[in-house]
């Protein structure tokens, strides 16, 4: 490794027609961007690479058109609004096969920027808080470039990466960038408690960010023995561990760890994660591979949507033709959990819209990805109950689904239901 005081003489001589995979989530290595973006118009056809990066995405600015291609493996907001489906894009894929479209060759990594916690004595440094595709980049980059940052933490798990493995560094001492706990709707703490109501003790829990997440998570202090084995957790999963509710006691896989892909939170989260021998950060491909979610029992996947229709197709990535998030991980533990003995995949959100418009519907929005196809779903819950819909027609699953859509709507669906399937 090269520890350099000047980065640019090696972002300068990026090639044309290169790739770039930049690390994301808390690890954006914001650093290393804000020094790309002092030599981005110099920079020919780049193709940059990431799940969610946190701060400014200044490489999408259309004035650099000609610079930068982005392609997103999830969208997160510093994009959304400026997707042109060209410049910008997103590549559809299951985040436990995205690690495998680097090692296969199918996406090419030519550089990596990477953001990484200080040595130890080994010479030994970490992910930090994003191990997820992370990995499988680096392994197969060109070159690395890392900012070691002394505030990133060290995390347990298969971030371990030494120093002869990174081509270039530049040291930092910097905050990482936090997210904090948002507070709940009265909406959003029904639709928790009817969640944990379906939660056994003993139960190994994935979850995502989110206020329905902590929603459901905040009504669980009345369980035991609670195992946690997920893509990502924050800072109500903290909570639970320090309560004792989480201690992964029941779990037959990983059992009494703390297994996930990658973290996103406050400032405490990440001073529990530090050196923390029980949170093991893995890659994505085997976190979020079905078979090994399914090696622990009671698997409670709890996944949101933003639209879902009467026979239980789940749209979770799109407002109609326009991308919003990405598949992520939904169906990986959603199959996982169902997978599982006595296992329950859950999609959870609420009955409609801010402004009123159901989110349980006749047909999904035209252009509409289904990320949850009706054949794998089984629970549905928003705050006006749950049902199951694993087992039941397409009949039986209309009037199961309407019976939890918001009451202003329900005479219409049910009204759309008999017109669409009628026959003269």
């Amino acid at each position: 490794m090269k520890v350099i005081s000047d980065v640019l003489d090696v972002l300068k001589d990026i090639k044309p027609n290169s790739s770039v995979f930049i690390q994301g989530g808390m690890a954006t290595p914001t650093e290393l961007l804000n020094q790309l973006k002092k030599v981005g118009r110099n920079l020919e056809n780049i193709e940059l690479m990431h799940l969610h990066t946190h701060g400014s995405s200044f490489y999408s600015d259309i004035d650099l058109h000609k610079n930068f291609k982005i392609t997103n493996f999830f969208v997160g907001g510093n994009v959304r609004k400026i997707l042109d489906y060209d410049r910008v894009d997103y590549l559809p894929c299951f985040l436990s096969e995205i690690p495998n479209l680097f090692r296969k060759g199918v996406k090419k990594v030519d550089y990596a920027l990477i953001h990484v916690s200080p040595p130890n004595e080994h010479g030994f440094c970490t992910l930090g808080t994003s191990v997820d595709i992370t990995k499988a980049a680096i392994e197969n980059a060109s070159i690395v470039i890392a900012q070691i940052n002394k505030q990133m933490p060290t995390v347990h798990g298969d971030g371990f990466i030494h120093l002869e493995k990174i081509d270039y560094a530049i040291e930092i001492d910097q905050e990482i960038e936090v997210t904090e706990p948002s507070s709940l709707s009265e909406i959003e703490n029904k639709i928790g408690i009817n969640v944990a109501s379906l939660i056994e003790d003993g139960s190994t829990l994935q979850m995502g960010i989110g206020a329905i997440p902590d929603a459901v998570l905040g009504s669980l202090y009345g369980h035991k023995d609670l195992g946690i084995h997920t893509e990502m957790f924050s800072d109500e999963a903290v909570k639970l561990i320090r309560s004792g509710v989480v201690n992964n006691s029941k779990k037959k896989f990983h059992q009494g760890k703390t297994v996930s892909s990658f973290v996103m939170g406050s400032k405490e989260l990440l001073n529990f994660v530090n050196d923390n021998p029980s949170v093991n950060l893995l890659e994505a491909d085997y976190v979020n591979n079905p078979r090994n979610i399914a090696r622990n029992p009671k698997v409670v996947a709890i996944n949101s949507a933003l639209e879902v229709d009467l026979t239980g197709q789940v749209c979770a990535d799109s407002l109609g033709h326009n991308i919003y998030s990405g598949v992520g991980g939904q169906m990986d533990f959603i199959r996982g959990a169902s997978l599982s003995e006595g296992g329950k995949p859950i999609i959870a959100l609420p009955s409609q819209t801010n402004k009123g418009v159901s989110k349980i519907s006749i047909c999904l929005k035209p252009g509409a990805g289904v990320v949850t196809t009706r054949s794998h779903i089984h629970y549905i819950a928003t705050e006006y109950g749950i049902v199951n819909l694993y087992g039941k027609t397409l009949h039986e699953r209309a009037k199961l689904m309407i019976s939890i859509a918001h009451p202003d709507h329900r005479d219409s669906l049910e009204r759309d239901w008999y017109e669409c399937h009628r026959r003269n």
